[in-house]
């Protein structure tokens, strides 16, 4: 197929087909002598999990370090293996923003804390 239906099928844009095929996701099973790309199911298949996986909330460059394990074997488990491991990494990252904002918020309420109080010492005097 050509890279406007491998679009239309993918729901995404040509211009994303090609930036994704910059990248090395993705990349065309052969080239007509004029340019025009032609792509198989398999393209197409890599680009459903593209977007599955930044549903996920995997960068494209993450995306790319695992995309092909995907369609290594049948059950995907060095995919899946690799997706957990990334996946960890993202929880970890996101439990020390979480900490670090819960003591950004003490320390909010804290100063609120103090400028309140002596604006009402101030005041009634």
């Amino acid at each position: 197929m050509r890279i406007g239906e491998l679009a239309h099928k993918a729901g995404v844009t040509p211009r994303t087909v090609r930036y994704y095929e910059k990248l090395g996701l993705i990349s065309p099973s052969e080239r007509e002598g004029k340019g025009f790309r032609y792509y198989s199911e398999a393209e197409l298949a890599k680009l459903r999990k593209i977007d599955a996986l930044q549903s996920l909330g995997l960068s494209l460059e993450e995306i790319g370090s695992i995309l092909d394990l995907f369609f290594e074997e049948p059950t995907m488990l060095k995919g899946k293996q690799k997706l957990l491991k990334i996946l960890y990494s993202h929880l970890k990252e996101t439990d020390e923003k979480v900490e670090a904002l819960t003591q950004f918020r003490s320390e909010l309420q804290a100063n609120i804390a103090r400028i309140e109080e002596y604006i009402d010492q101030v005041g009634n005097q």
